[in-house]
């Protein structure tokens, strides 16, 4: 299971179940993605507000009579709050399987569709559901060895410009299709209703997407999370999560391409579009980044 490369502890997340018979429908009905089918599969999707805002994004597969999610650990007990709210009679149970089970990754390359879940000894191997290169997530017990660096991974999703919850999605403020989740198939469109909804789907078909989530390179110092990034003196941004000289950043698709550099803090970024993603072609389009 384990392969040549080292599973890597990702510590800030965290596993919690829902059970219950009415488990499927309960978050079918809340969430942004399908989660009808599960067998042998994973998906990626998220709760949002009312208004279709970002509250939280988790990794979703079946256990049996069970769903587990695999969520940031930090917020669990909001994620857990909100869940209880909507539950009213549902026939479902939420239970917090932190010290039981955690998640890890490896980055190897997937031969199999993304999401695709196996079971392996002890836990659950899953073909990240957003992006095959990002190689495979394990959901294992607590006490599973795993040398390898949060780092390599930090820096491996940050070239593949994925995004890691709140880090780069800003509870209540955040829309969706800003953050890639079209592309990275955190959103089934063809499902019926889920809270959010509306404003997710116009966003889509008016083709109301201003901003985008992209990868950029930092020359510099990093500058720290929210920090404004500027063209020719113009706010055009801010820059989220980084590590070393790489980072993401929401940047105004109007400030893209073009000879005048992005500012931010003491810091130029150079976006590196992913070849996911789906931006408009302008005349001197930017080269994807792999």
């Amino acid at each position: 299971m384990m392969a040549d490369l080292p599973l890597i502890p990702l510590s800030n997340r965290t596993v919690i179940a829902i059970g219950g018979d009415d488990r499927i429908s309960f978050l079918q009905g809340l969430v942004t993605n399908d989660v009808t089918n599960l067998q042998g599969k994973a998906v990626w999707s998220a709760l949002l507000t009312a208004q279709g805002k970002y509250l939280h994004d988790f990794i979703i597969l079946a256990d049996g009579d069970r769903l587990l999610l695999d969520v940031e650990a930090e917020r669990r007990d909001d994620l857990i709050r909100r869940l209880r709210m909507f539950r009213l009679r549902a026939k479902v149970e939420l239970t917090d399987l932190t010290g039981q089970l955690c998640v890890f990754a490896r980055l190897d390359t997937a031969q199999a569709e993304r999401g695709t879940v196996t079971e392996v000894e002890g836990g659950w191997q899953i073909v990240d559901p957003r992006h095959a290169d990002l190689g495979h997530r394990f959901i294992l017990p607590v006490n599973t060895p795993a040398p390898g660096d949060l780092a390599d991974w930090d820096r491996a999703r940050l070239t593949l410009g994925i995004p890691d919850s709140s880090r780069d999605l800003i509870p209540e403020k955040s829309i969706l299709l800003d953050n890639g989740f079209d592309e990275l198939a955190g959103v089934a469109w063809n499902k019926g209703c889920y809270v959010g909804q509306e404003l997710t789907a116009r966003t889509k078909y008016r083709g109301l997407v201003k901003k985008r989530l992209l990868p950029v390179r930092v020359t510099g110092p990093l500058p720290d999370g929210g920090t404004i990034v500027t063209r020719d003196g113009a706010d055009v941004g801010e820059i989220r999560s980084g590590r070393d000289d790489l980072a993401l950043a929401l940047i105004r698709l109007d400030a893209l391409p073009g000879a005048v550099p992005l500012l931010c803090g003491g810091a130029t970024l150079s976006p590196m579009p992913p070849s996911w993603i789906n931006l408009p072609r302008t005349e001197g389009d930017m080269p994807t980044n792999g």
